[in-house]
């Protein structure tokens, strides 16, 4: 979730047939995106591994998270929160869909990418009508290049905080001053409470 930062429901019902490996690209029909417009992800490295282990499992049937009673069914929207719980996360600290505010905020926050970048990212549309109409650009290598980033961002706070240990804020991971900004590491410590 974190590493694609998607809608839970885009998520849950993925399958297999969106991904392009070797392009590095998830598409997702109009029919499942809040919008109904078709969306293209690119896949950073971490995500393509993730997934391609995945695809050892669940590779066989058509998604990639069926559901437990018949895998033609994708896991319930509760599902993804009841992983997170059992994980030790709890209401108040992280939910599915607090992956996309958490990625949208520091993306915003370390000011790398365009705004723009990063709503195309989340799949959202512009709501004002005259801007919609002019700004057309999907800014796909930017969002290429910023979800590597993101990904590695991840990594790194994973790798740093020592998998296991159960620490769940990024004030107790030890950061290297050059990887990880004071400013991301509030904006971090702040999303997860």
């Amino acid at each position: 979730m974190a590493l694609l930062f998607l809608r839970p429901g885009e998520l849950r019902a993925a399958e297999w047939s969106e991904f392009d490996f070797d392009k590095a690209i998830w598409t997702i029909p109009a029919g499942r995106m809040k919008m109904r417009r078709p969306h293209q992800t690119p896949l950073s490295r971490q995500a393509t591994e993730v997934l391609r282990g995945l695809h050892m499992i669940t590779g066989r049937g058509t998604l990639l998270f069926p559901g437990v009673r018949t895998p033609r069914r994708p896991i319930s929207d509760n599902t993804l929160n009841a992983a997170l719980r059992r994980l030790g996360y709890g209401k108040d600290e992280a939910a599915a869909h607090g992956c996309r505010a958490t990625a949208s905020s520091l993306l915003n926050e370390c000011d790398k990418w365009h705004p723009d970048a990063i709503e195309r990212q989340l799949a959202h549309v512009e709501n004002n009508d005259v801007r919609r109409a002019y700004a057309c650009g999907e800014h796909w290598q930017q969002r290429v290049d910023m979800m590597q980033w993101w990904a590695d961002l991840l990594e790194k706070l994973r790798v740093q905080s020592g998998k296991a240990t159960g620490r769940t804020k990024a004030s107790d991971i030890i950061l290297e001053p050059a990887s990880v900004s004071d400013r991301e590491t509030m904006l971090f410590d702040h999303m997860l409470g």
